[in-house]
């Protein structure tokens, strides 16, 4: 019987400390229950889509100080072996008044672009769990978009907008609007 080597398991903190090694730089790298996970490189088409979405929140965000919008390397604690890094984030000043020096907390939004064979359902429960309010899932070679909500019952909803449709800042940045249609007509 050959021997089982247990993988090490490690906390946000811990996470952190590895993440910022200079060996590390220019890594994507997330915690998940536990375990680091490098994030494979994004592809031109996913990068561009965040940051026109990141252009449109802070278009609205800024003129108003509700708060920050981050970029892909913002890592948020979403438990004590979680640390995601949405493409795009948005965190309001009712939650963070000034810059944190760690998001040891969910975001309100998350922004995932979603490529490859990710489970964003996954990921979404994740959010939602953590906190946070609304997790927009962006599906660039279809041109969709899914926001995933709780409903009455806790469980998660994905609702569907397509190129016809636009997504609302709702509750959350209530004014807020913006077309689907423009996140893709790059």
């Amino acid at each position: 019987m050959v021997a089982h080597e247990q993988q090490k398991l490690y906390t946000a903190e811990e996470f952190r400390e590895i993440a910022r090694l200079p060996e590390n730089e220019g890594r994507r790298l997330e915690l998940e229950e536990g375990e680091i996970v490098e994030m494979p490189a994004s592809k031109p088409i996913s990068t561009i889509l965040a940051m026109r979405i990141g252009h449109f929140l802070n278009a609205f965000v800024i003129p108003r100080d509700l708060g920050y919008v981050t970029g892909a390397d913002g890592g948020f604690k979403l438990g004590p072996g979680t640390v995601r890094q949405p493409d795009a984030a948005f965190v309001s000043k009712g939650r963070a008044p000034q810059i944190p020096a760690e998001f040891d907390f969910a975001p309100d939004l998350a922004v995932e672009i979603v490529s490859g064979r990710e489970d964003v359902w996954k990921k979404a429960n994740e959010y939602r769990r953590a906190g946070t309010r609304r997790v927009w899932a962006v599906y660039p070679d279809d041109q969709k978009v899914y926001v995933f909500r709780l409903n009455d019952d806790g469980s998660l909803n994905g609702q569907l907008f397509t190129l016809d449709a636009a997504l609302d800042g709702e509750d959350m940045l209530p004014g807020f609007v913006l077309p689907v249609r423009d996140i893709f007509s790059v």
